[in-house]
């Protein structure tokens, strides 16, 4: 077969151009954002094979069967991480979804139920999906959510390229309410540490469930296998008093938590760094909510300090801002190579999933995205993503819609109808 010469221009969304399908291509003359402790290579090639990346240097020869991308120096980066959020386990919000459970159902027997599983809810043909990965996000945590109960269910890394066995194995993630006073714990944040310990009391127990016992014997071999085998918990909570008290809860119980939202994290950070605890945060997240002290300058203070911080929006539909969001943490003093390593690296390795994801390096699935220009841009878009050394169509129900309606507007104005 011949070698096959392929500009960036042509892979540009919208030019109507069929996506590159072979797992054998060279990306040449890149600006290459490793994610690694390479820092940025200028002018660079990348070699993929069978959908993984082999090789990274100056001067890489085509092969035969080679597709070859000019990037032009553009800027190449790993895959983008979407944060932890609700892609592809609900369509439209405010209508019924697959993420959330009700522990009032009768179903769930108004207990908690850790053994709640989202990944088998997860659709990856949901349209939210291309929506996503068109704007260079190529993997996400789905996260469960319950309404009544402080353990929510099993979360973990999802990809984005539409198989259906989508799951990153070892990225497994309990995940817990620890945000305040609710329903869930008597009104009362004391009242989270007094369940929590009562349900960690339930996994030494064993046998049928008994009047008051908030595990089913499910739920407690789940429980007790995070316990046991070191797994991760991600544990919901912004306030630097719940924080502190939640770092030695875990050191009491030898869990190794994530901190999901970590508002005032900064205020604790040293406490953080000394833990080895990471922070997923949204780093625009300044409004005080609940009296807080948020501020602008999170991220920057808690790399500072020593901890590794991940970015997440929480968001379903706009889940792609998140990159928008590390550009703010730019703006307020994040060095920005800190930045991309919390949409890549960093973020892979919090969950589990580093030795694969996140990075651009020899052995590491090719899960990349060519970039117009600064991807912390928000003006900026992904040229081309590929997962696993496959090139994604760049088209989504929204450059659909476009299209459409770009097309009809053209057709009137030409023959002079008024739009």
């Amino acid at each position: 077969m011949s070698m096959r010469m392929i500009s960036v221009g042509l892979l540009m969304l919208g030019m109507g151009i069929a996506p590159l399908q072979a797992q054998d291509f060279l990306i040449r003359g890149a600006r290459v954002h490793t994610a690694t402790e390479a820092g940025t290579l200028e002018q660079s090639d990348v070699r993929v094979r069978g959908g993984r990346i082999v090789a990274i240097g100056k001067g890489l020869q085509a092969e035969p069967g080679d597709q070859v991308v000019e990037a032009q120096g553009r800027p190449l980066t790993p895959g983008l991480f979407a944060g932890a959020s609700n892609i592809g386990l609900s369509e439209v919000m405010n209508e019924d979804n697959d993420f959330m459970v009700n522990m009032a159902s009768p179903v769930y027997d108004q207990r908690w139920r850790p053994e709640f599983d989202v990944s088998l809810a997860f659709n990856p043909r949901s349209a939210v999906v291309p929506v996503t990965r068109t704007e260079g996000i190529t993997w996400t945590v789905i996260s469960p959510v319950a309404e009544d109960s402080i353990l929510a269910g099993e979360g973990m890394a999802v990809t984005l390229d539409g198989r259906y066995d989508a799951e990153l194995p070892g990225s497994r993630t309990l995940f817990v309410d620890w945000s305040g006073p609710s329903a869930k714990n008597g009104g009362s944040r004391a009242g989270i540490f007094m369940l929590f310990e009562q349900a960690l009391r339930e996994t030494r127990l064993s046998g049928p469930m008994e009047r008051g016992m908030l595990l089913q014997p499910a739920g407690r071999q789940v429980l007790k296998s995070y316990l046991d085998g070191g797994g991760r918990m991600l544990f919901g909570v912004g306030r630097a008093a719940d924080i502190v008290r939640l770092l030695a809860f875990t050191r009491k119980h030898n869990i190794q938590p994530i901190i999901g939202g970590g508002t005032e994290g900064w205020l604790v950070a040293e406490e953080l760094a000394r833990a080895n605890v990471p922070v997923v945060l949204h780093p625009h997240s300044n409004l005080p909510f609940g009296f807080g002290s948020p501020t602008l300058d999170n991220a920057r203070i808690l790399h500072e300090a020593g901890v590794r911080i991940a970015f997440s929006s929480g968001q379903l539909h706009n889940a792609r801002t998140v990159r928008q969001l590390a550009g703010n943490a730019v703006a307020q003093g994040l060095p920005w190579e800190v930045a991309l390593q919390g949409l890549t690296s960093t973020a892979a390795d919090i969950f589990g999933v580093g030795s694969t994801h996140g990075r651009i390096a020899v052995g590491r699935q090719a899960d990349l995205v060519l970039w117009d220009a600064d991807p912390l841009e928000v003006t900026s878009q992904a040229q081309q993503v590929w997962i696993a050394g496959r090139a994604m169509e760049m088209r989504s129900r929204q450059t659909e819609l476009r299209d459409r309606y770009l097309q009809r507007l053209r057709a009137e104005t030409s023959t002079g109808v008024a739009p």
